[in-house]
């Protein structure tokens, strides 16, 4: 096999949750060069991927927001010297809402494949569960941190759902979801759906969908503090005609 750069999930909660799937694991088994978000955590997860190499003499290189971009050609290195390598994010998909994707663009750059392998997406696993528009979506990433810039973030993002009949999906730092959510019902129109999917895949996870008129009639609203969660919008008046599949 060609040098590849293997773009690896992790499990949403513990590193001690299985996610990859067998045939996967064979694939990582020769690796010994890794880029990751945080060495702590990568090993945690390693050590359960059945790699040959000790996890003493593994290559973990670092990718983070602090990551400048002329740093970005060496954690290629291994690729290079032709040995294969692997891309890991601190939990979920790495390159999605996540830095490792300018290394993805490099790789492809510089004419290396590019291997996604199949793991736990938590943006994915909301927009499934949440009812809203499966076919035409769209991710915005973190709303404003401030109030005002947040409420006026969520029209333009209800606003977008309605021109474009497109679900909107968005996170936020864990200790601003309270906050988030209480600006969502109080902003968005009634009949607008919003979900809340905090801890996927975990034994507490909990999904809530329904209209912001129904969230308003609530006595309360769940504590979604330091939960990882994810919010879904889809304020179109109607779900479009399935789409039909290909044979």
């Amino acid at each position: 096999m060609q040098p590849t750069l293997f773009l690896i999930p992790t499990p949403l909660g513990s590193p001690d949750t299985p996610c990859l799937l067998p045939h996967e694991q064979k694939l990582l088994a020769g690796l010994t060069d890794f880029v990751v978000e945080g060495e702590k955590t990568a090993r945690a997860c390693l050590r359960h991927f059945g790699l040959n190499a000790p996890l003493q003499e593994l290559n973990l290189r670092t990718l983070n927001k602090h990551t400048e971009p002329a740093e970005l050609p060496d954690l290629l290195q291994p690729l290079h010297q032709g040995r294969s390598m692997g891309l890991l994010s601190e939990a979920g998909c790495p390159a999605v809402a996540d830095p490792g994707a300018a290394l993805v663009a490099l790789a492809h750059r510089a004419g290396f494949a590019v291997w996604p392998l199949v793991g736990p997406s938590s943006l994915m696993l909301a927009l499934m569960a949440s009812g809203a528009n499966g076919q035409q979506f769209a991710f915005r990433g973190y709303l404003p941190a401030d109030s005002a810039g947040r409420v006026g973030y969520l029209k333009t993002i209800e606003q977008d759902s309605q021109h474009r009949n497109e679900s909107q999906i968005f996170i936020e730092t864990p200790y601003r979801n309270n906050a988030l959510l209480a600006d969502a019902v109080t902003t968005l129109q009634a009949d607008t759906l919003l979900c809340a999917a905090s801890n996927l895949t975990l034994p507490e996870q909990r999904i809530i969908s329904m209209t912001a008129g129904e969230w308003r009639k609530q006595p309360q609203l769940p504590d979604l503090h330091k939960q990882p969660t994810v919010f879904v919008v889809y304020a179109a008046r109607q779900m479009p005609a399935p789409a039909r599949k290909r044979r």
